[in-house]
């Protein structure tokens, strides 16, 4: 946004002309920051709250006034600006008034967690030291059971969805008497696997308090005592932290502040809370099916997911699809001394690196045939957000390290709406202190794509194999034999992992532009974004139950989920509160 732009979108503040101009000033200077790298970080928080008036103007620069006029007046002796200094001191205090919420259930949240944080802090310690891994029956039990007596304390009518098999979903449900709409808040409680041997602490389930991001040298610190308050920067690490406990224990609190505050719901609500979404939530659509009637609804609302990378809140309207393969090439039926029969032997792990790159281009373009055939156009309020959406490639770049991007040149926002070819791991013999001089017997190749509107996951995957049999492989799905390996040169197993497809609410529909209302009456102006990256399974409630479905993410965006060592800034769990008090109150 430039200083005309920026200008522009400034006129209901009804503001002296004077005092418009010294804020766009400020945008100004902290553009030229970010341009000149000298305060990245710093620039971050101070342009985008500057620029998108939001509850995270008060939180942060309320917050950080103290340290950002430290490092603006050591910034301003080069650059001569002391007396713009003051000026900007000022109109940090102006600030926080003029952007004030106008939601009273968001207000009501912000005021109970203040003087409630441990009590929300142990009761979000005490479901994270749950393990959760989908395939973990009896400890998947044990969360279900704890979800179901923590909505069940707040007044929550619960009971849990069952079909043999799969984990259970909790079902909760608030009746509002004189209710025209009925809205259901997803939430899986489910995480991804963990290695612990890669976690810092090696424990993904005992939930550690740190004074800062790894990456940025936070250390381990010691839980408050009662009275003392939890820095919001503090970032709590363990699984699920972000993907997906923190809704659940937000929606939660929000409950207590709303019943505190003796503020009324406006419309009937259900909570659904599945278990096994990380494992690609193959039983979600019989669990559907079975319990049709207890699920209808005027839309789902999927709390999942992580708010933009500027920290603002966004919300999503609709989620590509996922689905997964393995490959393995098979070179000898044991592994063969190096010298002995190296460049007589295949090798295995060469020839399915040289598969792997037939792929896709050095721009990251996959290559397959009709790879790219079917996806939905984007509508024109599609296309508007999208363009609205802000540009965090740079930024991006150096927060990750990254001296290039794949798209040819192509933001971030735009590649999401194409389908992705991912390489998630590489297996073929040993490497580091156990690498031994062998030609490999076989190498294995784990890959996940993500889809978008108008492309099955069943398609993708044929085409892939298309793709690889006119390498000149011959596919299988089973171990091949003595006879099939002698017959053929080049074998590929490939075995299918399952998946489903991408889905899309419009935002057009009057109850997209409800929530909307609701989560900006909480924190401003908000982005709209037609796609998440990420997967949920939306289809199965827009497609079978035919709702629509709207995303409203709390994560930070450098969660680490999926991965080792997944956290939670404190200051994304106190905001998520609010926006959770505000749904739940929706009109």
């Amino acid at each position: 946004m430039n200083k005309a732009a920026l200008g522009k979108a400034w006129p209901r503040l009804s503001l002296p002309r004077k005092v418009r101009s010294d804020f766009i000033f400020v945008y100004g200077f902290c553009h030229r920051v970010t341009e000149t790298q000298r305060f990245p970080s710093l620039s971050l928080r101070l342009r985008d709250s500057v620029a998108n008036p939001s509850s995270e103007l008060k939180n942060d620069l309320r917050r950080n006034v103290r340290v950002s006029i430290t490092t603006l007046i050591t910034f301003s002796k080069e650059a001569g600006l002391k007396v713009r200094i003051v000026l900007f001191a000022c109109l940090l205090s102006l600030a926080t008034q003029v952007f004030a919420q106008t939601s009273p259930a968001a207000a009501a949240a912000r005021a109970y967690r203040q003087t409630h944080e441990h009590e929300i802090m142990t009761e979000y310690v005490n479901l994270l030291s749950l393990p959760n891994v989908a395939s973990d029956t009896a400890n998947i039990g044990r969360n279900a059971a704890l979800i179901k007596q923590m909505l069940e304390r707040r007044g929550v009518k619960t009971r849990l969805l069952e079909i043999p098999a799969a984990p259970p979903v909790v079902f909760g449900e608030l009746s509002t008497p004189g209710a025209t709409r009925t809205v259901i808040f997803y939430v899986h409680y489910d995480g991804q696997p963990v290695e612990p041997a890669k976690w810092a602490g090696g424990d993904p389930f005992r939930p550690i308090l740190r004074s800062a991001s790894l990456e940025a040298g936070g250390k381990e610190i010691p839980f408050p005592g009662k009275g003392e308050k939890f820095d919001p920067e503090w970032r709590l690490y363990a699984r699920s932290t972000g993907d997906d406990k923190a809704p659940i224990v937000s929606i939660c609190a929000a409950l207590d502040a709303l019943q505190a505050s003796k503020i009324k719901l406006n419309a009937n609500i259900k909570f659904f809370f599945e278990g096994e979404e990380e494992a690609g939530s193959p039983h979600l659509q019989q669990i559907v099916e079975k319990y049709r009637d207890l699920l209808q609804a005027d839309a789902w609302l999927i709390c999942d997911g992580p708010v933009d990378q500027t920290r603002r809140q966004q919300i999503y309207f609709g989620a590509r699809g996922v689905t997964g393969f393995e490959l393995t090439v098979y070179g000898p039926r044991r592994e063969l001394h190096s010298g002995h029969y190296g460049n007589w032997a295949p090798n295995p792990a060469l020839m399915l690196s040289k598969l792997l790159a037939s792929m896709k281009d050095d721009d990251g373009r996959v290559l397959i045939k009709n790879y790219y055939d079917g996806i939905q156009p984007l509508s024109e309020s599609e296309k508007r957000a999208f363009a609205e959406a802000p540009d965090n490639d740079s930024l991006l770049k150096r927060e990750l390290g990254l001296g290039w991007s794949e798209g040819g040149g192509k933001q971030l926002s735009e590649v999401i709406n194409l389908p992705s070819l991912n390489i998630r791991g590489f297996v073929s013999s040993s490497v580091g202190a156990t690498a031994r001089n062998v030609v490999p017997s076989t190498a294995t190749a784990s890959l996940d794509i993500r889809l978008v509107k108008g492309i099955d996951h069943h398609v993708a995957v044929d085409r892939v194999v298309a793709h690889i049999r006119a390498q000149g492989y011959h596919v299988v799905e089973t171990e091949p034999d003595d006879a099939t390996r002698l017959q053929y040169p080049k074998i590929v197993k490939l075995t299918r992992q399952g998946g489903y497809n991408a889905s899309k609410t419009s935002l057009d529909l009057p109850i997209s532009q409800a929530v909307i209302a609701a989560v900006e009456s909480a924190h401003g102006k908000v982005i709209k974004m037609p796609t998440l990256g990420g997967s949920v399974p939306l289809y199965i409630f827009t497609d079978y139950l035919k709702t629509p479905c709207i995303g409203i993410p709390i994560a930070n965006h450098d969660n680490n989920q999926h991965s080792a060592n997944e956290n939670m800034r404190l200051q994304n769990l106190w905001d998520g509160i609010e926006t959770m008090a505000a749904l739940l109150t929706i009109k």
